[in-house]
């Protein structure tokens, strides 16, 4: 028996007539009854009695309507794993990111997509870009989020967001008075410095590449996060990226933008030869629509000098 016939069979035993059947799959009823002799001539049993516009089941199709039912079921759930594929469930997704967007944005777009789809998986690793590229490269990775542009064929990038720069400091300093910060009262503080070979460094330097004193740099860092920990201890002020300020713990720190401080753009990166699944693509449209949430927030500050 085809599915089709499995259908027709099992309209007729939960209807008990051609006619009724044919309603319940919006079709004649001429043809259910062809489709229903069919069937018997085909197993050479008969599977109805007939009488007075009624099909008596026999007992021989009482047995095979107990097995129409498990494949019926099964052919249900079938139906619902391909609606659940369709939206994302049912799904694994590796997801690779540089550590500042780990902080926040992300976790909260698998936060949320696993809570909207309870049987797929994510798994989560922060990487450096080398190995976000290996990584994609060969396949053991489905998508990556990285602060800085990747030209590595095949693999393509995309941009969907942005961030610019935050000076953070321990809360109750005078900077709280502010909406934003220029550089110029930056420099006058002691800073908690990013060493210059790293991204945040060499932003800041490449930015503002006369206005800070080597001599006022009392501390360097290689970690926004350690950045944040000793501007939250006391230790000074720092310029680290606004992702970074945003997720730190605001009860010892406060933050406040940089006055017309550059932005750089977070990439999506991904490789073509591996087709995106439904629910890789839900979860960069939920990372691309936090970008947008950042934007739409606060202004970055008032208009003025930034040095």
């Amino acid at each position: 028996m085809n599915l089709r016939q499995i259908e027709v069979f099992r309209a007729t035993m939960l209807t008990g007539s051609t006619a009724d059947a044919a309603r319940l799959l919006h079709v004649s009823q001429p043809g259910i009854s062809r489709m229903i002799g069919h069937i018997e001539l085909q197993l050479g049993v008969s599977l109805f009695e007939r009488g007075k516009g009624r099909l008596k089941p026999t007992p021989e199709a009482h047995a095979l309507y107990a097995e129409v039912e498990q494949v019926y079921r099964g052919v249900q759930r079938i139906d619902a794993r391909a609606q659940a594929l369709k939206s994302g469930g049912g799904l694994a997704v590796r997801v690779l990111a540089t550590p500042s967007l780990l902080l926040e944005i992300i976790p909260e777009a698998v936060s949320s997509l696993s809570a909207r789809y309870p049987d797929s998986r994510f798994y989560v690793e922060s990487q450096l870009v080398r190995e976000m590229v290996r990584l994609l490269s060969i396949g053991e990775a489905d998508v990556g989020f990285s602060s800085l542009p990747i030209d590595h064929p095949p693999l393509v990038t995309e941009a969907i967001g942005s961030w610019s720069l935050s000076c953070v400091f321990q809360k109750g300093h005078r900077f709280e008075q502010e909406s934003a910060v220029s550089l110029r009262e930056i420099v006058k503080e002691p800073l908690i410095a990013f060493s210059p070979d790293t991204p945040q460094g060499r932003m800041v330097a490449q930015a503002y590449p006369r206005a800070i004193d080597p001599g006022r740099q009392r501390i360097e860092v290689r970690s926004g996060q350690v950045a944040c920990a000793l501007a939250a201890a006391g230790a000074g002020v720092a310029v680290v990226d606004s992702l970074t300020a945003r997720a730190w713990p605001h009860d010892r720190l406060a933050f406040r933008p940089v006055r017309k401080a550059p932005s750089t753009q977070v990439f999506m990166v991904r490789n073509p030869h591996f087709p995106a699944s439904a629910l890789e693509q839900a979860l960069v449209e939920r990372v691309r629509q936090g970008f947008r949430a950042l934007r739409r927030g606060p202004a970055e500050g008032k208009a003025g000098s930034d040095v």
